[in-house]
């Protein structure tokens, strides 16, 4: 994603560089600005194809900078960051145009993954083969290929972090629709009252602060690929409105005089049992049966053992492309030996953590990795692990302060209950104690 430049816009220097070097290290093109002001310069003398801004700024914060954006620059994606106190900010920002946004702390990958998705809108090319070495894999993507030359509507099912976006993005890129539009929503991140504004878009006036128009992600995805990450954790009044979608074909933004057709396909995930979900009335047996045409299970990596060191050079040679360090066969078999019950995501941050343990040596050995998956004991980590860590503790400490409650938690955190039940999940996926937390 060489070709790609995207605009870092933060005030604090220390985050301001963190992301930058996160960014470079994702094989991106970036630029910097400490507020509004100097970011629309950047942007007028410079090709950029998304911008990253944190909300509070001085003299000139992110929504004013949205502002202006929208109206020199309609088609460039803005991508908000935002603290707990102010996501009522940042949800304005993007009724007001922002594609997304991510709340602090957040981990390395999220952006990473996050700027990807956006920027793969507006880049037709499509992405390299999947890491597949393993009999299980080379099967799965076998199958994957034979469903993307059809327009059937695929659930992909399976733990957290064993790559069910990464199916979806092949399917994509297999399918007829490959040179359109890859639009992917975390369902399980986004607060409740946002969601159906950020689906299904609005007209302006439709609300009060609806200043303008807002295509949304329907929209977006037009003559494309729809992914619907977490879809179990969709509230059940909008579920019976994205069945709608799927049986009439159109969309009917907030605000407006009447539908509007759409040619999309729909994919969605889930790292929960959804059949279980049904028989206990938390989703629509309409919509599950409308969902699920073609389903696939991806599997866990302690199943397909044979890719996890191809996947570990990988990520390694995505920070060195040039000179990446070698695994030692001491390191190769300690990361063989690992359940890895983080999946994926587990292992890429394992080899994170290694490669800065290795302090630039040609060859990464055991003793660089730690794989305990714990992040109660500071570590030099990185980005990735150091906002992780941080926002566990919040998480904890709210949990502490609420008398194990997640409701009060949530609204102490600024985030929607299910935001919190998803982190809380992938908390234990990780392996982080709980026990202080009192959870009920």
């Amino acid at each position: 994603m060489s070709s790609n430049t995207v605009l870092v816009v933060e005030d604090d220097r220390p985050l301001q560089e963190a992301l930058v070097s996160t960014l470079r290290g994702a094989g991106l093109a970036v630029l910097s600005a400490s507020d509004g002001n100097e970011a629309m310069r950047i942007v007028n003398e410079a090709a950029v194809d998304l911008v990253v801004t944190d909300v509070q700024m001085q003299p000139v914060d992110g929504t004013e900078l949205l502002r202006r954006l929208k109206h020199s620059k309609p088609l460039l994606p803005v991508l908000m960051m935002t603290a707990y106190g102010t996501i009522e900010q940042a949800v304005a920002a993007m009724r007001d145009g922002a594609v997304d946004y991510l709340v602090k702390p957040f981990e390395a990958e999220d952006l990473e993954r996050c700027v990807a998705r956006h920027l793969s809108s507006r880049v037709t090319a499509a992405p390299a083969r999947p890491v597949a070495q393993d009999p299980k894999t080379l099967a799965l993507l076998e199958l994957a290929e034979r469903v993307a030359a059809s327009e059937v509507t695929v659930l992909l099912s399976g733990e957290s972090g064993t790559g069910k976006e990464v199916v979806a993005r092949y399917i994509h890129s297999h399918s007829r629709r490959a040179q359109q539009a890859f639009i992917a929503v975390n369902c399980a991140a986004i607060p409740e009252q946002m969601l159906e504004a950020l689906l299904f878009g609005h007209e302006k006036g439709a609300f009060t602060g609806a200043q303008s128009s807002s295509p949304g992600k329907f929209l977006q995805a037009d003559k494309g690929t729809l992914l619907l990450d977490e879809i179990t954790e969709m509230d059940i009044n909008l579920q019976a409105k994205l069945l709608r979608v799927l049986q009439e074909r159109e969309v009917e933004p907030l605000g407006a005089a009447k539908p509007v057709s759409v040619d999309i396909r729909i994919l969605a995930t889930s790292n929960r049992d959804l059949e279980q979900a049904v028989k206990n009335g938390q989703f629509r047996e309409d919509l599950y049966y409308r969902l699920s045409v073609f389903p696939i299970e991806v599997p866990p990596l302690r199943q397909r053992p044979q890719d996890i060191v191809p996947l570990a050079r990988g990520f390694i040679a995505r920070q060195f492309p040039d000179d990446p360090p070698r695994l030692s066969k001491a390191a190769e078999e300690l990361l063989q030996s690992h359940a890895w019950p983080g999946n994926v995501r587990e292992l890429q941050n394992a080899v994170q953590r290694a490669v800065v343990m290795s302090a630039g040596a040609p060859v990464i050995d055991a003793c660089h990795l730690v794989v305990e998956g714990s992040v109660t004991t500071p570590t030099a980590a990185g980005l990735a692990g150091e906002l992780w860590e941080e926002e566990a503790r919040r998480i904890v400490a709210a949990l502490q302060q609420c008398g194990g409650s997640r409701k009060q938690a949530a609204e102490q955190l600024g985030i929607s209950a299910r935001t919190l039940r998803y982190k809380l999940a992938r908390m234990r996926t990780d392996g982080i104690d709980l026990a202080a937390a009192q959870v009920n």
